[in-house]
């Protein structure tokens, strides 16, 4: 049986592996959040949205994932109670 061989082989392979390191580029990001996330605040949740109303993601405005989740359902909240819009009319059409 060759089955010996087979494990020997596998483990040549893993030793001979090289596993780069890459350094992400430092992207400009917003100043972390620190407070309560409140649909009410719409002064805190305009910086957390586009010109055109687009919430910005969170590889963008270097909130957690938690905070991410927190502060998309307030930008939603806030849309459909009528303090923020949904779009942006204010931009030419094109």
């Amino acid at each position: 049986m060759t089955f010996s061989n087979r494990i020997s082989k596998n483990k040549t392979l893993q030793s001979q592996r090289i596993i780069p390191i890459i350094q992400r580029k430092s992207q400009s990001k917003l100043i972390p959040f620190q407070g309560t996330i409140d649909y009410k605040n719409i002064v805190l949740l305009r910086k957390f949205i586009t010109s055109e109303g687009k919430i910005l993601p969170r590889r963008i405005n270097g909130l957690t994932a938690k905070q991410q989740r927190h502060m998309a359902k307030a930008i939603k909240n806030a849309r459909m109670i009528g303090l923020l819009p949904f779009i942006n009319k204010s931009q030419p059409s094109q």
